[in-house]
């Protein structure tokens, strides 16, 4: 019933993911238009930005829904809020976010980076390899090789996770201060506007005399 009529290929898939139809300017700008409208007060929709913002310096990529939704339930921010604030994260952000996080973490950790950014496709690759060759070697005489995944947790994942929580909670505090009293202006121009056309609607239309019509 909710299943797409006409199947798209896998390329046109990967193409939209890396650039969303009608460009990421109107991709962010529908996403702003969301988050403004949403219903609830500024402060815990600002409480779901920084939730969603904060997730995309974290390495669980695949799950950054989840991850910001566990951390604005216990923000009590706003969920939805949340989920769109993870579209900080896209392909001409993480570059940066990757870069800036895996600096900090081998920085925080003591230790020079042993992963320039030109390998970390190269080391994504080779431990999703080992995951699906283990995965494999349940079924089948094939050994274990943890090699690849090995190498990736140290050199990547763990410095990303330590990495990211400085500039994760320094980039999503600002986006909260920038975002609250943006949405408190919003918020208050649209009573504004809806008070106008509601004592618009009270006041008598011409003709009508201002009271009840006389027999």
């Amino acid at each position: 019933m909710f299943k797409r009529r006409d199947k798209r290929p896998a390329w046109k898939v990967v193409t939209r993911a890396l650039y969303p139809q009608g460009g990421w300017r109107r991709a962010f700008s529908y996403v702003k238009h969301r988050v403004r409208r949403l219903p609830d007060t500024p402060e815990k929709i600002g409480r779901g930005i920084w939730a969603g913002v904060f997730t995309t310096f974290t390495p669980f990529y695949g799950l950054h829904f989840i991850v910001a939704a566990i951390i604005a339930k216990l923000m009590r921010g706003n969920f939805l809020a949340a989920l769109m604030a993870t579209f900080f994260g896209n392909p001409l952000t993480y570059l940066p976010i990757a870069a800036v996080s895996l600096g900090t973490g081998h920085w925080l950790l003591g230790r020079r980076s042993k992963a320039p950014m030109s390998s970390l496709g190269q080391k994504f690759a080779d431990a999703g390899a080992d995951l699906w060759h283990n995965v494999v070697a349940i079924f089948t005489p094939e050994t274990m090789d943890w090699q690849g995944l090995s190498i990736f947790y140290f050199d990547i994942f763990y410095p990303y996770m330590i990495g990211g929580i400085l500039p994760g909670i320094v980039t999503a505090t600002v986006a909260y201060y920038l975002s609250v009293p943006v949405l408190q202006a919003y918020q208050k121009r649209r009573r504004n506007i809806l008070k106008a056309k509601l004592n618009q609607l009270a006041q008598p239309k011409p003709g009508d005399g201002g009271g009840p019509a006389a027999r």
